[in-house]
């Protein structure tokens, strides 16, 4: 566990809550040599990967949408028109 005297620790204050949260490595704080206060990474609850995918309120689901996109007459279509093209 890293140490460091009170005033180092309020000089560098949020440098050091960045570095705790991010290698998840408690700080103690001392005054005149004496531990007085420990600052460690908070617990959070596992964060769901598709959150970073949501935004509540900006996008709203029409229809359904694990439905084909074309029908199999318009993909018989585009796919006879694409040979054509290609003759």
């Amino acid at each position: 566990m890293k140490t460091m005297a009170a005033g180092k620790f309020k000089a560098q204050c949020l440098a050091v809550m960045d570095e705790v949260q991010l290698k998840r490595e408690p700080v103690l704080v001392t005054k005149n040599g004496k531990p007085v206060a420990k600052l460690v990474p908070l617990d959070l609850p596992d964060e769901d990967p598709l959150d970073a995918f949501r935004f509540p309120g900006k996008i709203e689901i029409v229809g359904d949408i694990m439905a084909p996109i074309y029908t199999d007459e318009e993909l018989d279509e585009f796919f006879e028109r694409s040979a054509d093209q290609l003759k």
